[in-house]
């Protein structure tokens, strides 16, 4: 299992697993890695891409200088590898939304976790993650978002979802795959929130979508959030119906 790196925004490293058997054209696993003073890895893969992963981190730093782990809601692609993470690295902490803690990461985690407020932003040294609390959005009731406020880079999690092993960084369309994506795996809550919570997003002006699955996108990050919030708004006016 080979794992690809890539730098998306300054000092921001994209770990890319491309697994081929999912899907019609194959699908990645992506986590992002934030080198800072306090360096933070949003999404851990799943425990058996550990090893992979590992050595993705360690080709920009030692995996020891990890402080900060988080990801998007409880699921094993998202932090799989948490307690392997929490192993190798003293220093680490899991950060994760209040009712992530809560509900599930306080039994979970080998060490406890910081809870964190909607809108609590973590200084990691010269870059700034804000956290952003997105229920259900695009599924999980703990659901979450990181923003990195320096170089306005919005770290997904599973909103964009498509298949495929494009490029770390592209400027074409990532709506239309999406909407492939969730024709095939229906995997977003259709809740009545869903597109204003979007749209909140598309308010934040990203210049970069940190996605966990597929490319990352760079262009007008706004019109991609916003368009993609019609389409939830679409597909739940016809559920209405």
């Amino acid at each position: 299992m080979t794992t690809k790196l890539d730098e998306i925004a300054p000092r921001i490293f994209r770990l890319s697993t491309f697994v081929p058997e999912i899907g019609p054209s194959g699908f990645t696993f992506n986590q992002f890695l934030l080198d800072d003073d306090e360096p933070l890895l949003f999404h851990t893969g799943h425990r058996s891409m550990f090893p992979a992963v590992r050595e993705a981190i360690e080709r920009v730093m030692p995996i020891d200088r990890l402080r900060w782990i988080a990801f998007g809601h409880v699921e094993s692609d998202e932090c799989g590898a948490m307690n392997e993470l929490l192993a190798v690295a003293p220093h680490a902490q899991v950060g994760h939304g209040q009712l992530g803690c809560m509900v599930s990461i306080n039994d979970m985690a080998d060490r406890l976790p910081r809870p964190l407020a909607d809108g609590e932003t973590i200084d990691l040294g010269a870059k700034r993650v804000r956290h952003i609390d997105t229920p259900h959005v695009p599924h999980g009731w703990e659901a979450r978002v990181l923003f990195e406020e320096t170089t306005a880079t919005l770290l997904c999690g599973d909103l964009f979802t498509h298949f495929g092993d494009g490029p770390a960084l592209t400027e074409a369309d990532i709506v239309g795959p999406a909407v492939e994506a969730e024709d095939l795996f229906a995997y977003s809550c259709l809740a009545p929130t869903t597109p204003a919570t979007i749209d909140g997003l598309a308010e934040l002006t990203p210049r970069t979508l940190a996605l966990m699955h597929g490319s990352s996108f760079t262009g007008d990050c706004a019109g991609a959030l916003r368009d993609l919030a019609a389409e939830y708004r679409r597909r739940i006016a016809a559920t209405v119906a």
